[in-house]
């Protein structure tokens, strides 16, 4: 017999003899977004740091059309953590056929609460709008139909006490094509669900003048869970010179409750650990802290985060 066909046997041989755990790899497979969005940077960095951190485990990263497909992939157990918005996740829990959830998906368990996006009004000051009152009558875009940006603007209206009936003119288009149309003097307002300094919004802000319209905290309170009271800071915007109060919704991460307790208390530690990689992964990430880690989630956590943030002294309820 020779050599090498003795050698594949020996080799054979050990891992036949080695112990199962030894073996064995957990995959981690991290639904994100598209690649030019945030969501799938930092699936590359969580990648990169679980495979790093985590021992026996086998990363890897989808790029996917975001927040409602990430949900439905996790609760056909089509990848073990995923990223999204807190209102595709409490409308996926309830089961919200408009939200594009046709029965409740109730596999699905949080991880931790990351970073906020935030619901900002922003109306040209031509259009005399200063409160959210004054969208009555007037012309608003919400975002494209459906979008995350959309749910945020029924939910915030509706907490006002007011519905798109309300308004002269709804426009559903992306943050670009509002600006544009406002610039124009053929849209009042527009309502954007993003990070703080988003680009579409700071172009409007040097183009005409603007006023970021305040969502006030007994609105937030109102419109409930996943929505939390931020606050848009002073200049954030050209001519924004007081901060204003606002609505966020708070992103997520998100398993399903086929994943293993220690896994996934692995994952969330490698998480809080490793926060300065992620933030140099995207800015947005710098937000992401331990104190905040439940904050609004709309779900059940999953054991294992819950695991590691009773160590670290968080409140987890039952």
């Amino acid at each position: 017999m020779s050599r090498r066909r003795l050698a594949g046997l020996a080799t054979a041989a050990l891992i036949a003899l080695a112990p199962a755990g030894a073996r064995a790899q957990d995959f981690i497979n991290v639904l994100t977004g598209g690649t030019s969005g945030v969501y799938y940077p930092l699936g590359v960095a969580l990648s990169k740091i679980y495979g790093d951190k985590i021992k026996n485990v086998r990363p890897t990263v989808q790029a996917t059309k975001a927040s409602v497909e990430n949900l439905q992939l996790l609760q056909q157990a089509k990848g073990e953590i995923a990223f999204t918005l807190g209102d595709s996740l409490a409308a996926a829990w309830k089961g919200d056929e408009e939200a594009g959830f046709k029965s409740p998906l109730k596999k699905l368990r949080g991880v931790t609460a990351i970073y906020p996006n935030y619901v900002q009004i922003v109306a040209s000051k031509d259009s005399g709008i200063k409160t959210l009152a004054d969208l009555k009558g007037k012309r608003l875009s919400v975002g494209a139909p459906k979008s995350g940006t959309e749910l945020n603007a029924r939910a915030i209206l509706a907490a006002a006490g007011m519905s798109y009936k309300d308004l002269a003119k709804v426009e559903y288009l992306p943050f670009a094509e509002s600006v544009e149309l406002m610039k124009n003097r053929q849209l009042d307002a527009t309502l954007q669900s993003a990070g703080l300094g988003v680009a579409s919004l700071r172009d409007l802000a040097t183009s005409v003048e603007i006023t970021v319209v305040e969502v006030p905290a007994a609105v937030v309170d109102k419109a409930g869970a996943p929505f939390v009271k931020a606050n848009i800071p002073a200049n954030t915007y050209t001519g924004q010179t007081a901060a204003v109060p606002a609505a966020a919704v708070m992103n997520y991460l998100v398993t399903h409750e086929g994943m293993k307790e220690e896994t996934v208390y692995e994952m969330t530690k490698a998480i809080y650990e490793n926060l300065g990689d992620l933030g140099a992964a995207h800015a947005a990430a710098r937000s992401i802290k331990l104190e905040g880690a439940l904050e609004g989630m709309p779900i059940p956590l999953h054991p294992g985060a819950a695991r590691y943030f009773k160590e670290k002294g968080l409140k987890v309820g039952s």
